[in-house]
């Protein structure tokens, strides 16, 4: 086998399978973020000594995806809704809320990795949705 194989980072696909885990066991995922990385979208007035802490509950949040490069989705903040993108490298951890059980990322995972050259892994590039909905006045 050549030793000059890259493999892809397993951080997207561990927090997949936790996030599934922590959903089907009726328990609350959180996802705990670096805010001082870069393309780390999060409401900055939630950050505390540069990190935050989301609820990423399915019942919390809207539209959400997680793909290898990035988790996006709304959530409301003090009743106002936000659009969140965290980049995968910013994401620390997932556990749930009520036992802790989850699991922490070695910060060194993504040191040495450069995925391919993909534009919609920043959120001035994200995915924008085809029908948007939105308040239309009626006469």
């Amino acid at each position: 086998m050549s030793e000059n194989i890259t493999v892809t980072p397993t951080r997207p696909y561990m927090v997949r399978a936790l996030y599934q885990w922590i959903e089907d066991n009726q328990l609350t995922p959180y996802l705990m973020v670096d805010a001082t990385l870069p393309n780390v979208s999060v409401p900055v007035e939630h950050i505390q000594e540069g990190r935050i802490v989301l609820n990423i509950a399915s019942r919390a949040t809207g539209n959400m995806t997680i793909e290898n490069d990035f988790i996006h989705f709304n959530a409301r903040f003090g009743g106002v809704s936000r659009e969140i993108w965290v980049p995968m490298p910013a994401v620390m951890g997932i556990y749930a809320k009520e036992n802790q059980q989850g699991m922490f990322f070695d910060p060194s995972e993504y040191a040495n990795y450069t995925p391919e050259a993909d534009e919609s892994s920043t959120p001035a590039n994200k995915p924008k949705r085809d029908n948007k909905a939105g308040l239309k006045v009626l006469k």
